[in-house]
């Protein structure tokens, strides 16, 4: 990073100060998302925002190696506490925050002291792939989809902040105050909401925003998550966004929907019938996601939790196949109704969470697909029922496996991939598997309700 472009974002971060000032804004705070899905924060006051843009605030390179619950991962050659870093805002997302009254927020990305990319920042790593994926001419269009569950309980302890049936009006008349809420500080924020229902779990809620570039859509990820923890605060509600907030039932997801594109043209439809309108490009971007979906285990279900909820006949993608409509495949096919495929048609991914990193989820989804891309992969015969109702003969035959059933199994897959961890770098690689390997050990032997409470607010 040089000083012309230094000069120029604190030059618009300059033309900000009025409109932000007018808005009540007197702080700004920046974060980024670190290897354990924690948003990791710095802010200064408004008035520091253009030299905030120019010159970033610094950060500790330990953050790459902190585990969930704060806890260093060392590396044994003890320089975690050497080095720092800039994190340095992107002031063309600075967002003021409804629900936060006094505030807003931007997204950093991180960079050493001489202004070279700092090799384990994710949000650098997103747009170096997405560059790669436009040099074969191809965008993609991304979206997170965002559930949780509201605790009226005070402390710790969970109590559902609304009543009311799974996807019933009644919750929604319970919630309607919240909810009005929720709609309204998203809407301020400038994210598009397409829907939003209660969901299965009690408490639980689950909203969908439009689909975006993957580096806004991992950015929009972040920032509902704030906005709705905000306003929940206001009400006296605790948010969880946690794969397992309490063990029996359902958890909540973190579902991925993307979609490619070629001069206006979505890959994802018009394509053979048999693979449902999947152009060959877009067969061959599922199938290289397919193939490497055990390795992004490690990134985008990260955690001990993350597999209390994959459990199979649970909606939560525990199979690594794929299916129209099919809810029980971890890769689901979406056409949307008929006349609409060619703007609707996606693919959802549906075994990651929220406690992942968006940023990572994104970057190992093109990794995969890149790949599947440049062989031309071709996907399997869909599966068009749940894989669990089939014999273990039925599963083979069909090259249906179950993805990995511990974290521990996840870290092992993603070493053992050297499309993703090529694609993530040494560093970044290295950062991962020792997390999720130290917090495999933190819960060895504990019980799966001690594990639920205590990642039950991680966020």
């Amino acid at each position: 990073m040089d000083q012309t472009e230094r000069d120029a974002r604190s030059t618009l971060a300059t033309t900000l100060l009025g409109p932000l000032s007018e808005r009540g804004v007197v702080g700004v705070a920046t974060t980024f998302v670190d290897n354990s899905g924690v948003a990791r924060v710095k802010s200064v006051p408004l008035e520091r925002l253009p030299h905030l843009a120019a010159w970033g605030v610094g950060s500790s390179v330990s953050f790459d190696r902190f585990r969930f619950d704060d806890w260093i991962v060392g590396a044994g050659e003890g320089r975690e506490a050497v080095g720092d870093l800039r994190m340095m805002p992107d002031v063309r997302r600075v967002v003021p925050l409804a629900a936060q009254p006094g505030w807003a927020w931007a997204p950093a990305d991180r960079y050493a002291q001489d202004g070279s990319p700092h090799p384990q920042c994710g949000r650098l790593l997103l747009s170096s792939l997405v560059s790669a994926l436009q040099a074969s001419g191809i965008t993609m269009k991304a979206a997170v989809e965002i559930e949780w569950v509201v605790s009226s309980a005070p402390g710790d302890d969970l109590v559902p902040g609304v009543s009311g049936p799974a996807y019933g009006m009644a919750r929604l008349v319970d919630a309607s105050d919240y909810s009005r809420d929720v709609l309204t500080a998203l809407a301020e924020s400038g994210v598009t909401v397409e829907q939003f229902h209660p969901e299965y779990a009690p408490g639980q809620l689950e909203l969908s925003v439009a689909p975006e570039d993957p580096v806004s859509a991992a950015d929009t990820s972040v920032l509902v998550r704030t906005v709705i923890a905000g306003v929940g605060a206001r009400h006296g509600l605790r948010t969880s966004f946690s794969p397992k907030v309490a063990v029996p039932g359902v958890g909540n997801g973190g579902h991925v929907h993307v979609s490619l594109w070629r001069d206006g043209t979505n890959l994802m439809a018009g394509g053979a019938a048999e693979h449902f309108g999947l152009s060959p490009d877009g067969e061959a971007f599922a199938a290289g996601v397919l193939t490497h979906l055990p390795a992004l285990m490690a990134v985008g279900a990260p955690g001990v939790t993350s597999y209390l909820r994959h459990l199979p006949s649970h909606w939560a993608g525990t199979y690594a196949c794929w299916g129209l409509e099919n809810r029980e495949a971890a890769v689901r096919m979406v056409t949307g109704s008929p006349g609409a495929s060619s703007s609707a048609a996606n693919i959802e991914v549906k075994c990651f969470d929220l406690h992942a990193n968006p940023y990572l989820v994104f970057a190992g989804l093109i990794a995969a697909g890149l790949a599947g891309l440049s062989s031309s992969s071709r996907l399997p015969d869909p599966v068009d029922v749940d894989p669990a109702v089939l014999s273990a003969d039925e599963l083979e035959a069909r090259g249906v496996r179950l993805l990995p059933r511990t974290v521990t199994d996840a870290a092992d897959a993603f070493e053992a991939d050297p499309v993703v961890t090529s694609a993530f770098g040494s560093d970044l690689s290295a950062s991962i598997l020792a997390l999720r390997r130290s917090e495999a050990q933190l819960f060895d032997g504990v019980s799966d309700e001690d594990v639920a409470a205590s990642t039950r607010w991680q966020r």
